[in-house]
Formats: C-alpha cells, structure tokens, sequence
C-alpha cells in the first residue's frame, strides 16, 4: 500500500521537474523528467489499480 504513495510523489516530483524544465530549455532534463513522469505514473496508476489505494495509514 505505502507503494502506492512512494510512486506518486516521485511522480508528482518528476512532474514540477518537467515543468521546470521546459523553462530552462534543457532538452536532456525535459527527456529525464518526462520519461521518470511516465513511467512512475503508470507504475502508481497500475500499482493502486491492482491493489486498491491505501485509504488509511
């Protein structure tokens, strides 16, 4: 469950990542940070879609 969680932050991070940046025009950074946003965003999507999303701690 705590998976889940761990997931979406680094996806929510990633996600202010990419976003920064496209403001800096760094072309590497941009592939990296969207890449990292895909991949742990499916991996959390997938994650809870599978084993619920965890409702209490």
């Amino acid at each position: 469950m705590g998976l889940v969680v761990i997931f979406a932050l680094v996806a929510i991070l990633a996600a202010f990542s990419s976003l920064r940046m496209f403001k800096q025009k760094n072309i590497l950074g941009i592939l990296f940070a969207v890449g990292s946003f895909l991949i742990f965003g499916a991996f959390a999507l997938m994650t809870a879609i599978k084993h619920g999303v965890p409702l209490q701690m």
